[in-house]
């Protein structure tokens, strides 16, 4: 039995199989998964219904699963911030959301690094986000980093 909250086992798999700074695709329920994202990418849809499941429940349950090095958003063509980026920002504290308009975000969401693409069924507008996974540095290589930093 798995203790992390996380126990889809695609999904686990594929992140698995990733590594630092491959990346994870989070979809709302109108992204076009077929021609806007890397074709290699593992792809997990979760899009049950209209609302179901939601973006931020996925990326609740990553955040207990990986490091999160860094995260993209998609702009609102309008410029407006769309309201579930707060609540991004909630689950994600201490990272800047990087925006990127819409056709830069589709042309990042082909690229060979997205390793991942997780599909739901959130009907909120823009939800769409982009992970980079970061690192686990173990507890002495954290130190003796530090302790290199401080001598330098």
């Amino acid at each position: 039995m798995l203790k992390t909250r996380l126990t889809h086992p695609e999904i686990l798999h594929a992140l698995a199989m990733a590594g630092h700074r491959a990346k994870v695709l989070i979809t709302d329920g109108n992204y076009p998964h077929s021609t806007k994202s890397n074709p290699r990418a593992a792809r997990v849809f979760l899009n049950l219904a209209p609302g179901t499941v939601k973006v931020t429940e996925v990326l609740e349950a990553l955040t207990h699963t990986i490091p999160i090095e860094s995260a993209e958003v998609m702009q609102s063509e309008d410029g407006k911030e769309p309201p579930i980026w707060a609540e991004f920002r909630a689950l994600l504290p201490g990272i800047v959301l990087t925006e990127r308009p819409l056709p830069e975000f589709y042309k990042a969401a082909l690229l060979p690094d997205i390793a991942l693409v997780i599909a739901t069924g959130e009907q909120q507008p823009y939800a769409n986000l982009m992970l980079t996974i970061g690192v686990i540095w173990p507890t002495d290589a954290a130190h003796d980093l530090s302790a290199i930093a401080q001598s330098t």
